[in-house]
């Protein structure tokens, strides 16, 4: 089976090589100028670029053909089973892109009998990333093709997805929060926490200073987790590790989870949307 996944899985490079996963980058407009996420620039350097006077990117989904191009590279290398999983249908066209390259493709092999199936994870970030890993767990224990797409089908929507931001600003531009919201809370040190209804992200609490927000996260992780599909947690940021750190030692710390933490930075296409100062957490809820 050939895993492959939209760019904003933001899966980090070692994991990406140790589970061969083929990543289709969304495109990274800034001012102007053409990126391919993660390939021709990093979540840093957009960063240092809005740091000197650029404007914010934009971005858009892969194209039809591009995934095309990369289903017919992953039969030339021998696979005959492809599983894609894009980000939710609700925040991007990645997933509309994935089903019409699909559609294209066998139009031109009507004679194929290689199976595809592209997921509309109904998940942001590292949610789709969460499902990718999971997917690669679940065909290393010996499941079947059929079994995965089942299992990641049934329980995508299980993925919580919890996400706080420091400065509101591009919450607002991506309109996932109000301007007037966002003036309360750098009044008060609110800090929003978001997670996924129906598809799209949303306003799920709000906290006052980053130790509340951390406090957030382990209470309600204790509470949600399901601990025969959570095998692994993820936790991602933008541009302060650190606190992904701090995160993850208080997870440690205070629940009694035993499987691995990987910390991982978000791409460029999702931190234009987030921001600095974001700080997510993914695992399966009961």
């Amino acid at each position: 089976m050939k895993l492959m996944a939209d760019s904003t899985c933001d899966l980090s490079q070692d994991v990406i090589t140790a589970y061969e996963i083929d990543i289709i980058p969304l495109t990274v407009t800034i001012e102007g100028t053409d990126y391919k996420d993660r390939l021709d620039i990093t979540t840093d350097q957009y960063f240092e670029k809005l740091q000197a006077g650029s404007e914010a990117a934009s971005t858009g989904a892969p194209s039809p053909s591009l995934y095309v191009e990369f289903f017919e590279k992953a039969i030339r290398d021998g696979h005959s089973e492809i599983l894609c999983i894009c980000m939710s249908s609700g925040t991007s066209a990645s997933y509309q892109s994935g089903e019409l390259g699909r559609t294209q493709f066998f139009e031109e092999n009507p004679e194929s009998e290689v199976k595809i199936h592209v997921v509309d994870s109904k998940s942001m970030s590292h949610g789709s990333g969460w499902l990718v890993m999971k997917s690669s767990e679940l065909e290393k224990e010996g499941h079947s093709f059929e079994d995965i797409v089942t299992f990641v089908e049934s329980h995508k929507t299980k993925v919580k997805h919890f996400l706080s931001v420091d400065d509101l600003s591009h919450l607002i531009r991506s309109g996932r929060i109000s301007g007037a919201s966002a003036l309360i809370g750098k009044l008060l040190n609110i800090k929003p926490i978001m997670s996924m209804k129906q598809g799209k992200g949303a306003v799920v609490a709000k906290e006052r200073g980053r130790n509340r927000v951390l406090k957030h996260y382990v209470d309600e992780f204790s509470k949600r987790n399901d601990s025969t599909n959570t095998t692994f947690l993820l936790i991602g940021y933008t541009t302060d590790r650190q606190v992904a750190l701090d995160l993850q030692t208080k997870i440690q710390a205070e629940t009694t989870f035993s499987g691995d933490i990987y910390i991982m930075q978000m791409g460029v296409a999702v931190a234009t949307h987030v921001g600095p100062g974001g700080l997510s957490m993914f695992f399966m809820e009961k």
